[in-house]
């Protein structure tokens, strides 16, 4: 099964130094290191978008742009954006509020059966009103 990867992870792995990450932290780059090499880890343009914001260094911007173009991105379809306002919608009743960015990779990893694997306790939360999957090593 395919894996969604939030920008939460992929921080964790292309953003973060090794030394600096806790020993849970570093099981969630293991963990991502081999979505990666089984060819099951995914990327959506805007947690790509995410991930690359912030970054002041231009050597480090393009080190981290550089590892993302090796994945290709699937398709965001106009079904996605349509169900992502769904998702938001229903959110709202409830009173659980997020970014549309969120809903976003919900919907894609929802329509297209996939897990989500985020560190994100917000996704969580919207678990509450869709069904998604969170994936756990």
């Amino acid at each position: 099964m395919m894996v969604l990867v939030d920008t939460s992870v992929w921080s964790l792995a292309l953003r973060r130094k090794q030394t600096d990450l806790s020993p849970a932290e570093q099981d969630l780059k293991t963990a991502l290191q081999e979505l990666v090499q089984d060819g099951r880890a995914q990327i959506v343009g805007p947690v790509r978008q995410e991930l690359l914001s912030g970054i002041r260094a231009e050597d480090s911007f393009r080190k981290v742009r550089d590892a993302l173009r090796a994945f290709d991105e699937p398709q965001v379809r106009v079904q996605d954006y349509e169900e992502a306002a769904r998702i938001n919608n229903a959110c709202r009743a409830r009173g659980i509020a997020g970014s549309a960015i969120d809903f976003l990779i919900c919907a894609v990893a929802y329509l297209r059966g996939w897990e989500l694997f985020t560190t994100d306790p917000d996704f969580a939360r919207y678990r509450k009103v869709l069904p998604l999957r969170l994936y756990h090593d």
